[in-house]
C-alpha cells in the first residue's frame, strides 16, 4: 500500500510541476521572430528584443484564469491528500482530494481548448508550454480517478 501511495503522490506532483511549468513559461506559441505566452508576447527585430503585455482580449484573460485555477486546485489537492492520508478513518476514500484533482483537470482543458480556438492565425507553431498543458490534463484526470478509487488502508 505504501507504494501505491507513493506512486500516485509522485504522479500528483508531477502534474503539479508540469502545470506551474505551463503556466509560468514563455514558449505557448512561437515563430520566426519571438515567442507569445499567456502573459507577454516577445518578438525581435532590428531594434533589439521587446516585450509587450499579452492582448487584453477575455479568451486569454479566461486561458489566464483557467490555468492559475487549475494550479490552485491541483495544490489544495495535494493538500487535501496529506491532510486525509493522516484523518482519514480506515477504508475511508480520497473524495476530497479526487474532487480538486478532477477539477484541476477540467480547468486544464478548457484553457488548452481555449487556447487553440482562439489564438490568432499565423505561421506560428505550438510551444512546449502548450504541450505540457496538454500532457498534465489527462495525467491529472488519470490521478483524480486513481484517488477515487483509493482506499486508506490502516
Amino acid at each position: 500500500m505504501l507504494c501505491i501511495l507513493l506512486g500516485v503522490l509522485a504522479l500528483h506532483l508531477l502534474v503539479f510541476i508540469l502545470l506551474i511549468v505551463s503556466t509560468a513559461s514563455s514558449q505557448w506559441s512561437l515563430e520566426k521572430e519571438g515567442h507569445t505566452d499567456l502573459w507577454y508576447n516577445c518578438h525581435s527585430d532590428q531594434n533589439g528584443y521587446h516585450c509587450l503585455q499579452a492582448s487584453t482580449g477575455d479568451w486569454i484573460q479566461a486561458v489566464q484564469a483557467l490555468m492559475i485555477l487549475a494550479v490552485v486546485f491541483c495544490f489544495v489537492s495535494l493538500l487535501a491528500f496529506a491532510y486525509q492520508l493522516f484523518r482519514l478513518f480506515k477504508g475511508g476514500r480520497f473524495y476530497f482530494t479526487s474532487i480538486f484533482q478532477i477539477l484541476a483537470s477540467v480547468f486544464v482543458m478548457c484553457a488548452a481548448i481555449i487556447y487553440t480556438v482562439m489564438r490568432p492565425k499565423s505561421e506560428r507553431d505550438y510551444g512546449y508550454s502548450y504541450v505540457l498543458a496538454w500532457v498534465a490534463f489527462p495525467l491529472s484526470l488519470i490521478s483524480g480517478l486513481i484517488y477515487l478509487i483509493l482506499r486508506k488502508k490502516d
